[in-house]
């Protein structure tokens, strides 16, 4: 196994010394460490340095899928000959099972489920299985469950020309890992049978399939071919077939389990009944007497996770498969944007067992759907894998880990959580924390590769604090540069939008309730010049690269709270610096303890960064970054509206639409995917009332 990193540029700034300490610290065996690197300074590629080094099979957590996709570029950019992974929730949408008592009212689970992301969480669990030299790129959905690595291990089919295996027994084994036979629709995870011919479509596959060629009792040829042209792609002498879903139960284990689920419904039943709950007991026999039935009958049936523990043949209460079981030993956990990705993880498992306690009280769920489950945050920090924070803020808890949570420390007992939290505002380099072998576990990645500094802080009194962000937006549109503006409610922010319309500025405003394809191309538009200023609350945070900013204006930045927090400061400060003239102004009359946090550590930053650049005569520059065409621009159609079109002129369209959809989608453009899916549904809303006027007019 090597990790063979390219990239046309080496370590600079401080990267190369980040990398250094923490290859280090992992090496050294400890739990807990933490990168804290600032906006813009190139922590990805720190992170890709970092798994070169070690070469060993690296899991990196995300806090959404966008994030997710953006890394999983980049480290496909860095790693072209090694498994680089997506594994993020497959769901486009998804409404979970629930019960609402007091109206009496039943959600059935409905979901439409994303197959290019099925596909590539099927790659992922395969890779594991196959290979060391991975990079799994997830979001928080690694820690919900799966089936047992054992089991799926045991699924799997080995191929070998040559060998003894039957076409009716391969159907077979076909069927048990799920794969749908369909003569007519040849699709991932189906199979066809052609003679003593067999296709299969594997489910983890993109683009080829495999031809299984019988003579007898023995595979007698086998090859990898184009599913769509037919034409065979390569000879093989072996392939291996992993089941078509990550459910999966060897039919042995499937038998056991439907043993279990019936004593379980019967001792339930008993307690319902002996409680006076009719009702829920009458309605838990008929769902899982139909679920038994499926099962029976299909091998599988809807909502079969919620039988999970039964199928794992676990203990009640046990921790559920997630991909961590899939990890190999070595594997090295790194969390982007930890003090987000941290809080997240925490948060799942209480919500969802909340809702599963309802449907088990009114006799929806059987008891053993609560085993259905993430991981609780114990459980995940209890895996025995080093885990690498990556943040500009890292909160307490990383830090505090980093200090005591490792096998070797200095002094840990006499470092309080309080001294921890101080490490951002004071975070000289003798306060950092080190082991015994004096490695460092707290490591600063402050210099940019851009020689860029940290932007000003201007503190400025809350009256006037409109007219004065006016007079500053005036400024920098005049010198062709773009501003944010946060404020702390939605209304506010629509609000001072308007008004600043009317005294003929170039705004918009951004919150959760704006569309998330319109969110995409109203930052496009600011990068564009199209307008000039973005007024929004708290998406202007992590994640957001626009070199283009060079202000950003806190409107009652003395409210302290969450969206005024030290760490919220400090992100929102950073959105500015990717630009050479960045500059934050902080409206407030009070100096909060958040205030002051930025300001302690915007000093020792800039300081820093000062003395490097004159140190090695470095010019700073701004971030250039080249600008993303404009998703409905690539939908327009220059001739006519496609509304207007003919009927079957449309319905051509749509066609076109849904294969450009498709191809997005294998491309990870998936803010494209969803712009083309809203574009076919208009047209398709539109053709069914086209077609009821011609009906109510006949």
């Amino acid at each position: 196994m090597l990790f063979d990193l390219q990239a046309n540029y080496q370590p600079c700034g401080d990267q190369g010394q980040a990398i250094e300490k923490l290859s280090s610290s992992l090496r050294s065996g400890n739990l807990h460490q933490t990168l804290l690197g600032v906006t813009g300074s190139g922590k990805t590629f720190t992170a890709a340095n970092i798994i070169a080094n070690l070469n060993r099979p690296t899991l990196m957590i995300s806090h959404n899928k966008t994030l997710a996709a953006q890394l999983y570029s980049e480290f496909k950019q860095f790693f072209p000959h090694n498994a680089v992974e997506y594994f993020v929730s497959y769901f486009d949408y998804y409404q979970p099972e629930a019960y609402i008592p007091r109206s009496d009212t039943y959600i059935e689970k409905d979901s439409s489920i994303n197959e290019e992301i099925e596909r590539l969480r099927l790659s992922a669990t395969s890779s594991l299985m196959m290979r060391q030299d991975v990079i799994v790129v997830a979001s928080v959905s690694c820690i919900y469950g799966l089936a047992s690595p054992d089991d799926f291990f045991q699924m799997l089919l080995i191929l070998k020309k040559g060998a003894h295996l039957g076409r009716e027994e391969f159907l077979q084994r076909m069927v048990e890992m799920l794969y749908e036979r369909h003569e007519m629709e040849f699709a991932r995870g189906r199979f066809r049978v052609r003679g003593d011919v067999v296709e299969v479509y594997p489910a983890a596959e993109e683009e080829r399939a495999v031809r299984i060629e019988f003579f007898g009792d023995e595979i007698e040829r086998l090859s990898y071919f184009d599913p769509l042209s037919g034409r065979a792609q390569e000879e093989l002498a072996e392939v291996t077939l992993f089941p078509a879903k990550q459910f999966v139960t060897p039919k042995e284990k499937l038998q056991q389990a439907i043993i279990t689920i019936k004593e379980e419904l019967k001792d339930r039943l008993a307690w319902l009944e002996a409680n006076g709950k009719y009702l829920e007991a009458q309605r838990l026999k008929m769902r899982t007497d139909y679920d038994l039935e499926m099962m029976q009958e299909m091998g599988y049936c809807s909502g079969i996770e919620n039988y999970s523990r039964h199928l794992t043949a676990r203990e009640p209460g046990a921790s559920p498969y997630t991909l961590m079981d899939f990890l190999p030993e070595e594997t090295i956990i790194m969390i982007d944007e930890s003090h987000v990705t941290i809080p997240q993880i925490g948060g799942m498992y209480a919500g969802d067992r909340a809702r599963k306690m309802t449907l088990v009280d009114y006799g929806f769920r059987l008891p053993s759907a609560l085993d259905n489950r993430p991981l609780s945050f114990d459980e995940f920090m209890n895996i025995k894998k080093q885990k690498l924070y990556i943040s500009a803020t890292p909160s307490k808890f990383e830090l505090y880990n980093s200090f005591v949570g490792n096998k070797h420390f200095l002094a840990a007992s006499q470092i309080s959580s309080d001294q921890v939290s101080c490490i951002h505002a004071n975070p000289a380099e003798e306060k950092l924390p080190v082991d015994l072998q004096g490695t460092p576990l707290i490591v600063e990645q402050i210099i940019r590769p851009t020689g860029l500094l940290d932007p000003r802080i201007i503190l400025r009194p809350l009256r006037g604090q409109i007219d004065e962000t006016i007079e500053l937006a005036r400024l920098r549109v005049q010198r062709s540069e773009r501003v944010l503006v946060t404020t702390l409610t939605k209304r506010t922010a629509e609000d001072l939008s308007d008004y600043l319309k009317e005294v003929g500025l170039s705004v918009t405003y951004l919150h959760s309730d704006v569309d998330t394809i319109e969110r995409v191309e109203i930052l496009r538009s600011l990068r564009a010049g199209e307008c000039d200023i973005v007024v929004g609350i708290n998406l202007l945070r992590e994640g957001l690269d626009l070199p283009e900013v060079s202000l950003v204006c806190i409107l009652d930045a003395d409210k302290e709270g969450f969206l005024r927090s030290k760490t919220s400061l400090i992100q929102t400060a950073g959105r500015a610096a990717r630009h050479l003239h960045g500059e934050v102004y902080l409206f407030a009359d009070t100096v909060t303890d958040s205030i002051r946090a930025l300001l302690e550590v915007t000093e020792y930053r800039r300081r820093r960064q000062m003395e490097y650049n004159q140190k090695n005569k470095i010019t700073p520059r701004s971030v250039q970054r080249p600008l993303q065409e404009s998703l409905r621009v690539m939908l327009q159609n220059d001739s006519n509206n496609p509304l207007e079109k003919a009927p079957r002129e449309r319905e051509a369209f749509i066609q076109e639409l849904q294969k450009e959809m498709a191809a997005a989608s294998s491309r990870m453009e998936y803010e494209k995917a969803a712009l083309l899916r809203d574009q076919i549904r208009e047209l398709q809303s539109e053709k069914k009332t086209t077609t009821k006027k011609k009906t109510q007019k006949h």
